[in-house]
């Protein structure tokens, strides 16, 4: 790296949204940035697959040759904002094994092979940033690496994918149906064309592997974490959820157990007395239970040109004044992934039975039998009229916290009873309480 009197030599590869943004960054808040960095921060080299001629580039040097840019004596530091995997994956090795330090905002790389790229830094003896990687602008990144590293860390629990989140807020705010709600995010820029990364939980999914790879110490799991994405949440579930005191929400968890970590992401019951229950729109926030510090909770954009370019400018920052943290040298935690199967947590039962005496009596006593017991519940006093002699009604329950697998049996035992009409809805319910 050069001395402290010379400037920082950024080269970015990629020239979409965030990378326009650490540009724009740079360039504008280029005196305050000096200022805490020690000195100055500079893009020297931009590569891109197209040319952008409508972008500033305040000077730097621009080729539509990526793969080039890694080695180029121009730069002290790779940031990697191309996206996608292969492409992404080799510059930031080629990097690396070049001795240079890399920032990047690339969850899917880092999910898939961080445990890898992390070893190479360590043997490189160069920083792999990844700030801008997780929930945008907030810098939960850095809680974990230091603000919290006196902890152990029990749990986090986050809204991490605002996609979803704008669409269940749209959904319980506006009675819109997910299909509504969904196009309407595509319209706003929220959603991408193809919405299956953000609605079936692959993002958060991403974004969970590295939060429980830095809290727990282990390597990136991603192929093991359990995903369930929103596609199933109906308006009918938001209302019953409400009058049971809850709102729904898209979460990623990850808990420390007695035999390993439970690593999940699906749609979640909250209290409406949490904090997370009242994260809107296209917000996120991610909540850290540590055995120090208890419940610490970082709300704010989690995603957008410039709260992901802030975080990216963060870990240039570090890098510009040498206090950019090493990959450690130890090896991963050899820990192992709970599977749902065994993971405990209550749960919302939404049962349609035919309007008869009798039926949420036998719901109960088979729920009993396998050892589960009622939170609440709401039995609809009218019921839903159809073109059959018999009508229906849906019987709706929040049990005591249980092991999975049970609920899956319950579930199913109900589902044989000849009164039960339809489907049952299953969603977990999590009270995020301080532990």
């Amino acid at each position: 790296m050069p001395s402290e009197s010379s400037p920082l030599r950024v080269g970015i590869c990629g020239l979409g949204t965030v990378a326009r943004g650490v540009i724009r960054v740079l360039q504008e808040n280029s005196e305050i940035i000096g200022q805490r960095a020690g000195r100055p921060i500079v893009v020297t080299e931009v590569a891109s697959r197209s040319a952008r001629p409508e972008i500033d580039l305040a000077g730097a040097g621009f080729s539509t040759d990526v793969s080039s840019l890694p080695d180029h004596s121009g730069i002290d530091v790779l940031v990697e904002l191309i996206g996608g995997e292969d492409t992404a994956l080799s510059l930031i090795e080629t990097a690396l094994r070049a001795g240079k330090p890399v920032v990047t905002a690339n969850k899917a790389v880092l999910a898939l092979h961080g445990h890898a790229l992390l070893k190479l830094a360590g043997e490189q003896g160069v920083s792999l940033g990844c700030e801008g990687a997780v929930a945008g602008g907030i810098p939960v990144i850095g809680a974990l690496q230091r603000g919290l590293a006196g902890n152990e860390v029990e749990r986090i629990a986050g809204i991490i994918n605002g996609t979803s989140n704008y669409i269940l807020t749209a959904m319980a705010r506006s009675g819109q149906s997910f299909e509504t709600a969904l196009a309407d995010a595509q319209r706003l820029g929220y959603a991408e064309a193809d919405p299956t990364f953000d609605v079936e939980g692959v993002d958060a999914a991403h974004k969970l592997t590295i939060l429980a790879a830095l809290a727990f110490g282990m390597d990136h799991r991603f192929s093991e974490i359990y995903i369930e994405g929103i596609s199933g949440v109906t308006l009918e579930d938001l209302e019953y959820a409400g009058q049971l005191g809850y709102r729904i929400k898209h979460l990623g968890i990850a808990r420390r157990g007695a035999t390993g970590v439970e690593i999940r992401v699906h749609p979640t019951l909250v209290p409406e007395s949490h904090l997370l229950a009242h994260v809107d729109g296209v917000m996120n926030a991610v909540l850290v239970n540590g055995n120090a510090a208890g419940d610490t909770l970082y709300y704010g954009a989690g995603a957008g040109e410039l709260p992901s370019a802030s975080a990216v400018v963060a870990d240039l920052v570090d890098l510009a004044r040498g206090t950019a943290l090493l990959p450690a040298a130890s090896r991963a935690v050899d820990i192992s992934v709970i599977p749902i199967e065994r993971c405990v947590s209550a749960h919302y039962l939404r049962i349609p039975s035919l309007d008869r005496p009798g039926v949420f009596a036998r719901v109960a006593t088979l729920l009993s039998e396998h050892g589960i017991s009622i939170e609440s519940a709401i039995q609809r006093a009218q019921a839903i009229h159809t073109e059959s002699k018999e009508h229906w009604v849906p019987i709706v329950i929040v049990t005591q916290p249980v092991v999975e697998g049970q609920v899956a049996e319950a579930v199913a035992a109900v589902q044989a009873l000849p009164e039960v009409v339809g489907q049952i809805v299953r969603i977990r319910v999590e009270d995020l309480d301080d532990q």
